[in-house]
């Protein structure tokens, strides 16, 4: 598992908004796509939050959304991310340390260029297994 990278694994087809997008459109994204998280981003594509399902149990625990509530009230802010030549193990670790369900994959030049989430190790290990178990 060690010599395998964020970069095999990671969804590259990740949704962003920006941070005065309102709750309701990022839920509708979210839902429409089935995924639970959506990145946001600055206007240069840099990582700014990340709103998941999580939060939407705060929204709701919280006061009920308005029409005019923007994504940045809710987002968390203090991101962990990773970059696509980070091991798989140590990007586990991280998430498991940090109890995240998705972390932002980023690089220097492009900002945000993938997600990777737990779904996505589960995935990987459970096609290892396989592969162990049959040979």
């Amino acid at each position: 598992m060690m010599d395998i990278f964020v970069a095999r694994l990671m969804s590259s087809d990740v949704r962003t908004v920006s941070p005065d997008t309102l709750v309701e459109n990022a839920a509708q994204i979210m839902l429409e796509h089935d995924i639970g998280s959506v990145v946001v981003v600055d206007e240069e594509n840099q990582l700014v939050g990340i709103l998941t399902t999580t939060d939407f149990v705060k929204i709701v625990a919280e006061q009920k959304p308005k029409d005019q509530t923007p994504v940045s009230k809710y987002m968390s802010t203090n991101c962990i991310t990773a970059s696509a030549q980070d091991s798989i193990e140590d990007v586990a670790h991280s998430m498991i340390e940090h109890g995240f369900h998705h972390m932002p994959v980023v690089n220097d030049e492009e900002g945000v260029i993938g997600m990777i989430t737990t779904t996505d190790l589960t995935a990987y290990l459970s096609d290892s297994s396989s592969v162990s178990i049959s040979n």
